[in-house]
């Protein structure tokens, strides 16, 4: 896939020490629309939707910080923290600016999770990007069926 001159800007946005002292990109190398590409036929297998996961971890972001801090319970089933240290951070794609908040969300019976920031879910649902492997917020879909959804 072609990279435009507004992907080759968000690319450029995701790097090291840009907007995040990590950035968004991992391990990879490969043009960011690549990644996207990719990401979106493991989404597919994965049965999942952009929106609907996009939307089901923004309620479990919600829930969580019910808790201001301590752990929150939802339905026995999930361990919900969510940590707000204050500050924004703003999308690589230049469309908004978006709380620092994290959430780390534990499927209770298996012990698994998965860890998820405002910025994460905007990117996940208006861009399709769920960062890069190696990525400390990457969106693994496998990971979230399993986390998320029953």
């Amino acid at each position: 896939m072609k990279m435009t001159p507004a992907m080759t800007m968000a690319q450029e946005n995701m790097q090291p020490g840009v907007i995040t002292e990590e950035g968004f990109l991992g391990d990879e190398t490969i043009p960011v629309v690549d990644m996207i590409a990719r990401d979106e036929g493991e989404m597919r297998d994965a049965g999942l939707s952009f929106v609907d996961t996009a939307k089901r971890l923004a309620y479990f972001m919600e829930e969580g910080q019910k808790g201001l801090g301590e752990p929150v319970t939802i339905d026995d089933k999930w361990l919900i923290r969510v940590v707000d240290p204050r500050g924004q951070l703003p999308c690589p794609f230049k469309d908004g600016f978006f709380h620092k908040m994290t959430a780390q969300i534990t499927r209770k019976e298996t012990n698994e999770s998965v860890v998820v920031t405002d910025l994460s879910i905007h990117l996940l649902r208006e861009h399709h990007f769920i960062e890069g492997k190696g990525s400390r917020f990457r969106l693994e879909p496998q990971v979230m069926k399993r986390v998320l959804f029953d």
